[in-house]
């Protein structure tokens, strides 16, 4: 066998672990690219004409697809160790956006100056509140508009 074609195996399989370890532990992508990359090097490598470089392409394809398949049942079957399974509900104290609608046209003072982001008292409780205006002195009277993105936006009045 000639230097080239086995240097182009060795490219393959190097990239099927790099794209494999890609698949197990997604994140910042070296070693999907650099996967990638050494599937590249090794059809070029090993193919000796367009055709075989074409076949040689598409095999590449169906192991990765063989190979992302195994794993997402792999992974049906035990759940990895970094995936959090904890969710977040009312019951230990998060909030949704729904549960703050009760305070839509409810009044009160700002704490700090918003410039728009700051804070306001609402019924003797401090809330982190969003001007719907650039700023708002400290100590104004202002009306709960309405509830964006957990987000509370006010007006002054």
């Amino acid at each position: 066998m000639d230097t080239m074609v086995v240097l182009g195996i060795l490219l393959l399989i190097a990239g099927f672990i790099l794209v494999g370890i890609e698949m197990v532990i997604p994140g910042f992508g070296a070693p999907g690219i650099s996967g990638i990359a050494c599937l590249v090097g090794g059809i070029i490598m090993t193919a000796k004409n367009i055709e075989q470089g074409l076949t040689l392409t598409m095999i590449v394809v169906v192991i990765l697809a063989v190979m992302f398949t195994l794993i997402l049942l792999f992974f049906k079957r035990f759940k990895p160790p970094f995936v959090l399974e904890d969710e977040l509900k009312a019951t230990p104290g998060y909030l949704n956006s729904s549960d703050l609608e009760y305070l839509v046209g409810k009044e009160g003072i700002t704490s700090t100056d918003l410039k728009p982001i700051g804070k306001c008292d609402i019924e003797g409780i401090e809330f982190d509140v969003r001007a719907e205006i650039r700023y708002v002195k400290k100590g104004t009277k202002v009306k709960i508009s309405r509830i964006h993105e957990n987000t509370i936006m006010i007006k002054e009045i």
